[in-house]
């Protein structure tokens, strides 16, 4: 149902819609909605169809750790809010997720890009934080662990990133306050 209701599918489907009007009301001949639904109608469906492809779908969002939606809602979180938002909503005309993030860190492979799959926001020690569940691609988790230290302050000023190998090609890249700032209070 997530794929049904994208901006590119709801376009597509008003321009399907309005040229089917358009062409029933000239085969009936009715001019006044023909002419409407034929002129409008073709353009929104091409529209609709070029978003169609080349739109991203938005990570799936995991069940937040209990607390950390009361966290997240505080001004210190403000950087993390955003970049949680960012990841989960429809994007146009990118290949993944964080692209241009990624590729600032020398984190990209143009064969095999890593794939954002999930976001999860966590609760530790009363700070908020993310998990982002990636799959490596063509990207070595030797070559993570190694910019692990610019990571986190590449998102945010005050953040760390951990590093948590998930089966043979993933892994979750937690995003957490360092521990001397001062915790959230909610």
């Amino acid at each position: 149902m997530n794929d049904f209701t994208s901006p590119g599918s709801l376009v597509t489907i008003a321009g399907a819609a309005l040229t089917v009007i358009g062409s029933i009301a000239y085969v009936t001949d009715s001019p006044n909605l023909s002419l409407a639904g034929v002129f409008y109608g073709v353009p929104v469906l091409l529209g609709g169809l070029a978003l169609k492809s080349s739109e991203l779908p938005p990570a799936e969002k995991l069940e937040a750790e209990p607390g950390a939606r009361e966290l997240g809602s505080l001004p210190a979180a403000e950087s993390l809010r955003r970049l949680f938002k960012d990841v989960t909503r429809w994007r146009y005309g990118q290949k993944a997720h964080l692209e241009t993030s990624l590729e600032a860190l020398r984190l990209w492979d143009d064969e095999a890009p890593p794939e954002l799959v999930a976001v999860r926001e966590l609760a530790r020690g009363g700070r908020y934080g993310l998990s982002l569940r990636f799959r490596m691609g063509g990207v070595p988790l030797g070559r993570w662990q190694d910019r692990s230290d610019r990571l986190g302050r590449f998102f945010a000023p005050g953040l760390m990133a951990e590093i948590h190998p998930k089966g043979a090609d993933g892994l979750d890249l937690d995003l957490l306050p360092l521990p001397d700032s001062p915790p959230s209070e909610p």
